[in-house]
């Protein structure tokens, strides 16, 4: 018991065991101190199944009253509250929500979202009025309509509207709010998507998955409150994948703030959990990336690809290496070769087809450079057009800026570099592009991109010594 609370870091367990017979049911539970191990309160309950939500709130109310918690009006008509009336759509719902940890904890595991998805589906015909069912079908509308709907002007319109049902039923569903603080987030309302966070959290100050994606949403904003939000996740989250993903997450803040030692320490732990060394190596090539050293990102990205060669996005990262390292002919074999296996739309056909016309440029093809040049620029007009965000919302500025400075166009470049400028914070991700960027090649030695790059640099600086002293503060660095 010692051991597990250290581990866990909290001063109290409880520990339970459940047995059922037919409508029937027995649940011992005791509450055990972690820190001087002791018991400190216990009970059992016999009861019908038909009382165990009412159960539920019995025990969590025994327990806090133990430990001489007040309990607001607001948390005990919250504890209190019923999520359905049929046992069955409860446990349709609990096995579509495990099923969709899988696929979070792995989104190649398209079989336990589409498991996730019936059983949401089976809950709502046993009751019609399950909030918290519409809520994870919102989840899975939204990933199975993401690239489909992505320049539709009603993208993730569905998620919204599900979400909303949810709350009609029960306007204090706190994963509701979540849900649509990423729905806001995605359409390019950072902060609409604050404000669902925030009632999220009010109503439910232990989930982790508020903070999560709070944490997702201010890592191009503000890189201290995205370190606060995943540590509070981590804090709450004990499933291993899951935590797992929260610590990879929160390693790559660390990585774009320029802290590189923090960024493998926290690597490491999330490896420990789960020892996906696909993951462990798209990580470190993030890293170098960052730090512009090529020519390693070039070595972890060939090792990345011998140990799954399905995982074609690793052939577009190799492209950009080559391409960097002034290797065109690689280079293009490498973006031929990933455009030939990937059929579906993904992050790298929105924001990647400049890179491709480069290849095709440099190795004498300029038809189908201007072909690829153009669907950049459409993708990028697109996204700004319709508010769509994908990271740094800034990023579609910097690509037409590439492009523009590429083909001649140097008003065109200078236009959107200001607007890329007009951020506040930059990350170290733009200092290792604007060193190493071939597209910006014509415009390098030019006063105007020197001096942008120079403000760029500054912002970074800022920002790296402000993540410093705060980690200082708290005795984390």
């Amino acid at each position: 018991i010692t051991a597990i609370g250290k581990e866990l870091d909290v001063s109290y367990l409880l520990e339970g065991s459940f047995q059922s017979s037919g409508d029937s049911a027995k649940l011992i539970v005791q509450l055990i101190k972690t820190r001087k191990e002791g018991h400190i309160w216990g009970n059992e309950y016999n009861i019908v199944m038909s009382e165990i939500f009412t159960l539920q709130s019995r025990v969590a109310q025994a327990i806090a009253g133990e430990l001489n918690a007040a309990i607001t009006p607001t948390e005990k008509q919250l504890i209190e509250k019923t999520p359905t009336t049929s046992l069955t759509a409860y446990d349709f719902y609990q096995r579509g929500k495990e099923e969709y940890l899988k696929y979070w904890s792995d989104n190649k595991n398209i079989e336990s979202l589409n498991k996730s998805e019936d059983f949401y589906h089976k809950a709502i015909e046993y009751d019609s009025a399950f909030s918290q069912a519409y809520v994870g079908l919102a989840w899975i509308w939204g990933i199975k309509n993401y690239w489909d709907d992505f320049f539709s002007e009603n993208f993730l319109d569905s998620v919204q509207i599900l979400a909303d049902k949810a709350l009609s039923f029960d306007k204090n569903l706190a994963e509701a709010y979540t849900c649509k603080g990423n729905f806001y987030h995605q359409v390019g309302k950072p902060q609409q998507a604050l404000e669902e966070f925030e009632k999220a959290i009010k109503l439910n100050p232990n989930d982790w998955v508020t903070y999560n994606e709070r944490g997702i949403l201010y890592r191009n904003y503000d890189l201290v409150k995205a370190i606060e939000n995943y540590n509070k996740a981590i804090s709450l989250c004990r499933g291993g994948e899951q935590l797992s993903i929260l610590l990879k997450n929160l390693s790559r803040v660390y990585s774009t703030a320029g802290f590189s030692d923090l960024f493998k320490q926290y690597l490491m732990k999330a490896f420990n959990l789960k020892e996906d060394s696909l993951e462990y190596f798209y990580c470190l090539s993030c890293d170098e990336y960052y730090k512009a050293d090529f020519t390693r990102r070039l070595e972890i990205d060939t090792i990345a690809y011998s140990l799954d060669s399905t995982e074609y996005s690793i052939l577009f990262d190799i492209g950009y290496d080559y391409m960097v390292l002034g290797k065109q002919k690689e280079s293009l074999e490498s973006f031929t070769k990933w455009l030939k296996n990937t059929q579906t739309l993904t992050e790298d056909h929105i924001f990647g087809m400049h890179r491709i016309g480069w290849a095709y440029w440099e190795n004498g093809f300029k038809k189908e450079a201007d072909y690829y040049f153009n669907r950049q620029i459409e993708n990028c007009n697109k996204m700004n057009e319709l508010g769509r965000v994908i990271g740094d919302p800034f990023r579609t500025y910097y690509d037409l800026a590439g492009i523009y400075a590429f083909i001649g166009d140097k008003d065109k470049a200078y236009e959107n570099l200001r607007i890329f400028n007009s951020s506040k914070m930059k990350s170290l991700l733009w200092i290792s592009l604007f060193k190493t960027d071939p597209l910006f090649k014509n415009i390098r030695n030019d006063p105007e991109f020197q001096q942008i790059v120079i403000e760029v640099e500054t912002k970074y600086q800022a920002e790296h010594e402000r993540v410093r002293e705060w980690l200082e503060e708290q005795g984390m660095l």
